[in-house]
């Protein structure tokens, strides 16, 4: 029979519930699932999460992998919950708000970009784990300057997360990012040709903007100029 999710989830907690003595030992645990699972995402993505590579890792069959997590997406929020456990914790100490605010947008700038597979996870189930639940915590705290309600700052924490979240999606390369930087400068001539005065406004702020980041985009100046909206933002509260 299939474990529940929150046991998985809190299989460390004193009150979780143990599994039965009788019959032969498991070879591995759930820990070292999540654990394998974590390495192989961080080599090489979510995509390298198959039963075939966790069951090669692990010495174990094909067949038997799941019976430690239960599922592929049972699994991924087992990681998720993991790599928030793992997370780096600021401690806050007399921190203003401001700064506390800026920490905790670059800590999960840098979650995000050291493990982009978490991007690709969307499932509001890894809300339920322990190293989910003590991150959330822990960053609700960073917001007590601010003297908000409760349901405030939970909106406040989430404004700031997903800030971080997007920007650290934007930061992931394209298959082309490369091509278009070596050849910015050719291009961008090419491309004011081109446009002549068709598009007036495009041709003006884009030749602005793109002598002033040497590129079409910059993602160190719009994290700069998004955080400083963000920090503005919480202030008018």
């Amino acid at each position: 029979m299939p474990r529940s999710l929150i046991d998985m989830l809190w299989r460390d907690h004193p009150a979780a519930p143990t599994r039965g003595s009788r019959g032969p030992q498991a070879r591995h645990s759930t820990g070292d699932v999540v654990r394998v699972a974590l390495a192989l995402a961080d080599a090489d993505g979510l995509g390298a999460i198959t039963a075939r590579s966790l069951a090669s890792a692990l010495d174990v069959s094909t067949m038997s992998v799941y019976t430690y997590v239960n599922s592929r997406d049972d699994l991924l929020v087992l990681m998720v919950d993991q790599a928030h456990a793992e997370m780096e914790r600021t401690d806050w100490g007399r921190l203003g708000w401001q700064q506390r605010v800026r920490r905790l947008a670059e800590q999960n700038l840098a979650l995000h970009t050291q493990r982009p597979w978490l991007l690709d996870i969307d499932d509001e189930r890894s809300a339920l784990g322990p190293g989910t639940i003590a991150k959330y915590d822990h960053e609700l705290a960073a917001l007590a300057p601010l003297d908000l309600d409760d349901v405030t700052r939970d909106a406040a924490l989430g404004f700031v997360l997903d800030f971080a979240r997007a920007s650290a999606r934007a930061r992931r390369p394209g298959p082309r990012a490369g091509e278009l930087a070596e050849n910015w400068p050719e291009w961008s001539a090419r491309l004011q040709m081109y446009l002549g005065d068709t598009h007036p406004l495009a041709r003006r702020v884009g030749a602005a903007a793109g002598a002033a980041l040497n590129g079409p985009t910059s993602t160190t100046h719009a994290w700069d100029f998004g955080l400083e909206r963000v920090l503005a933002a919480l202030a008018d509260l």
